[in-house]
């Protein structure tokens, strides 16, 4: 079982930046790949971007250009450096460990954090 833990929301300013963190711990067994997602109110959750164990990114294109997802493996932590923030990236962003196959990222249902949330206001 693994153990997701997010940091860094916050509330910030339009135009402004932020980086998440998702420290995890625990065996991922054969999760290859992890990601984030986020939960506007009253919306459905939805992929951000999400990084292999090698280094291939893949980025929703509504975040594309200003945001980025980098990993530490020796420190198992995925970031997401958030740039030119706009009130519509307010929600709250989970991280998630999963498959990366077929170019493209499948959630694992069992392996979420607990969220973090991220407020974007004038």
């Amino acid at each position: 079982q693994v153990q997701l833990v997010e940091s860094g929301g916050g509330m910030v300013q339009p135009g402004g930046s932020l980086r998440l963190s998702c420290a995890a711990s625990g065996s991922i067994g054969s999760l290859n790949a992890m990601a984030w997602y986020r939960q506007a109110p009253g919306k459905q959750r939805e992929f951000v971007a999400s990084i292999t164990e090698g280094g291939r990114v893949g980025y929703a294109d509504s975040v594309k250009g200003r945001f980025t997802i980098s990993r530490d493996n020796a420190k198992n932590t995925v970031y997401l450096q958030m740039n030119s923030l706009k009130l519509e990236d307010t929600a709250v962003y989970y991280c998630n460990a999963g498959t990366y196959y077929s170019s493209s990222y499948y959630p694992s249902t069992r392996h979420w954090g607990q969220g973090t949330q991220v407020t974007v206001s004038s």
